[in-house]
């Protein structure tokens, strides 16, 4: 029963680890909220530079409220910090982290979270086979799709790829990739799996360069139902003919101006 357990929250960053952390997770605790650190301007978020309003609409579609504090690097710890206060008003007791073996991120989370009166689960920590990981997202249902990469390692080739067999097959040949991404070559977008109620449809977007990264900025998506079976989706760029559902909440636009 969900009230006998543990109430936790999920830190979010809108991709598989995070999701995959969240799966793992939810047999020993109760998920009731995701946190997602953005940027200064409230627009992209902190981690992976996805719109604010596309992840709003990711936590529509499981069913879940999300809380998006803007931080500096400067100031990111003194907010997530307010942010781990307030749900601990709310009887929250507990953080999800995906972090997979970065010593760093860990001792982090951990002191964050215990300054705060909290308990850090890792689901995914120690993982040192990153091949039997992806197959297990896969496996489970999950449908995730390569929003961000370094462009020197990667490229923007890469963007709007699926995380499926294909994809372990090809960034496998590339010597010096972790296949994961955990050190930071490729960041993903989580579409749709087995913690969704439903599925966001990507309708509109474009391939963008910021420094030294390449970005998939979704302009537009939308909510559908789940199918047992589909056929995969084509990601479209820069933009596709399609209903888009209106009112807050329910397609993500605009927002044109990202640093």
């Amino acid at each position: 029963m969900e009230r006998s357990k543990l109430k936790t929250f999920v830190s979010w960053s809108g991709g598989k680890d995070a999701a995959l952390s969240y799966y793992r997770a939810m047999g020993d605790f109760y998920v009731t909220h995701l946190l997602n650190m953005v940027a200064e301007n409230g627009e992209i978020s902190r981690s992976h530079g996805i719109r604010t309003d596309v992840l709003r609409l990711q936590a529509e579609a499981m069913g879940l409220p999300i809380i998006q504090p803007s931080s500096s690097w400067e100031t990111y710890e003194a907010e997530f910090k307010k942010a781990l206060s307030d749900l601990k008003c709310e009887g929250v007791e507990a953080g999800i982290f995906g972090d997979i073996d970065l010593d760093a991120h860990r001792e982090w989370v951990e002191r964050v979270s215990k300054e705060s009166g909290m308990q850090a689960v890792l689901p995914l920590w120690g993982e040192k086979n990153r091949e039997n990981l992806i197959e297990e997202l896969i496996k489970a249902g999950f449908e995730t799709v390569i929003v961000a990469t370094k462009k020197d390692v990667l490229g923007h080739e890469w963007l709007g790829r699926r995380i499926d067999d294909d994809f372990v097959r090809d960034i496998s040949k590339i010597k010096g990739v972790d296949i994961s991404g955990e050190g930071g070559e490729y960041h993903t977008f989580v579409v749709s799996g087995p913690i969704f109620k439903k599925r966001i449809n990507i309708l509109k977007s474009e391939k963008i360069t910021r420094d030294q990264h390449c970005f998939l900025d979704i302009l537009e998506c939308e909510l559908t139902e789940k199918w047992k079976k589909k056929k995969k989706q084509n990601i479209p760029f820069p933009s596709v003919n399609g209903r888009k559902m209106t009112g807050h909440g329910k397609n993500c636009s605009s927002m044109a101006n990202r640093h």
